[in-house]
């Protein structure tokens, strides 16, 4: 029942006020979500698409997309990853299972694999959140290099200025 004088939305059986020090939700809309620009290059076959880069808690969730069949590099997290494959398939080289359209994938901390996408598979789209760091290993496990919430602002500051959408256009998925 509605309190008098106050407004009552009655899509909502409660109103709690919004915190003053929360931050905005963020919704992107379609002309943002098909400008091709938004995918930002890590090879030539390699992209991704940020949808949220929370550099308070370190993690980051994104669409990965490869173009081309091939091995991607070996790597490992210390945190567990979540996957979910929107378009074609992928396996880790270390694993007898394939990921396929609509599969999901938890990656427990620790694991060491490879990202292989197949022959006959023209793209692959996956949604991941990543948390923490993803080192790229060498066969025997030592780290060559990394990735966190920061390289991946980084990267994407640098690609939105070369394609004239200004480097403050990842303010936006920035938590």
């Amino acid at each position: 029942m509605p309190v008098q004088g106050q407004d009552h939305d009655p899509r909502m059986p409660y109103q709690l006020p919004f915190p003053q020090d929360a931050q905005e939700e963020i919704v992107i809309p379609e002309a943002v979500a098909t400008d091709e620009r938004i995918w930002v290059p890590q090879t030539e076959n390699v992209s991704f698409r940020p949808l949220c880069l929370n550099r308070s808690q370190g993690y980051w969730m994104n669409l990965l997309r490869v173009r081309k069949s091939g091995v991607l590099s070996r790597h490992r997290h210390p945190q567990p990853v979540h996957g979910f494959v929107l378009k074609g398939r992928w396996h880790y080289l270390e694993h007898d299972w394939t990921a396929e359209e609509g599969g999901y994938v938890y990656e427990p901390p620790g694991e060491t694999h490879t990202l292989v996408v197949p022959d006959d598979v023209e793209e692959m789209i996956t949604y991941f959140q990543v948390n923490g760091v993803m080192l790229y290993v060498d066969p025997w496990g030592k780290t060559m290099g990394y990735e966190d919430v920061f390289t991946k602002i980084d990267m994407c500051r640098k690609h939105y200025e070369d394609v004239g959408l200004g480097a403050d256009y990842v303010e936006q998925f920035i938590r």
